[in-house]
């Protein structure tokens, strides 16, 4: 039990008698309990609001110069350029010679995440592998907002799409198909 003891307030001053007072006692039990429920109040809300974040692997800012390019299989390869005014454009394969699309697509579950799952189904029916599966490179033009690039992201997340990649460089036709020509 925690005291605080203020001592004794009487003594014997020049003879005369006087009443002794009695210790007066302030029990603090209650003002430590308060306090361990507050640390602990604190300690779990603190840990319980941490921001979430979402993992994104980036490239080192060194170039390697024995870096080779990594040859990708085309019938793996998934494009998706982001234009502005919500615009996103899809296209599987090379460009040139496209598997699927060039095609506009919108955002949500009965957009492009359906065409995930789609092309992730048949790119491991195509590999006969899981660990090689479908690849998604996303395109994010200059007149792209902030938003867009989230959403693409939270699809690739909730698809489960093993890699993704986000790549800035966009070739003549590309930037056609964004601008509608």
């Amino acid at each position: 039990m925690a005291e605080l003891n203020t001592g004794d307030g009487g003594g014997k001053k020049g003879g005369k008698v006087r009443s002794k007072k009695s210790n007066s006692k302030v029990d603090l039990t209650a003002m430590v309990d308060l306090a361990f429920l507050l640390i602990t109040f604190f300690m779990l809300t603190t840990t319980l609001s941490k921001p979430q974040s979402m993992p994104l692997g980036l490239p080192d800012k060194e170039d390697d110069p024995t870096d080779k390019p990594i040859k990708v299989d085309e019938n793996r390869t998934l494009t998706v350029l982001l234009g502005d005014n919500d615009k996103m454009v899809y296209y599987m394969g090379l460009l040139a010679t496209p598997i699927a699309g060039p095609k506009d697509i919108s955002y949500g579950k009965e957009g492009i995440r359906k065409e995930l799952l789609k092309r992730k189904k048949s790119v491991v029916e195509y590999t006969g592998n899981k660990d090689k599966g479908l690849i998604v490179i996303i395109k994010p033009s200059k007149k792209s907002n902030y938003r867009n690039l989230v959403d693409i992201l939270d699809e690739m997340a909730i698809v489960g799409v093993p890699s993704n990649a986000i790549v800035n460089d966009f070739s003549p036709e590309e930037l056609k198909l964004l601008e509608g020509k």
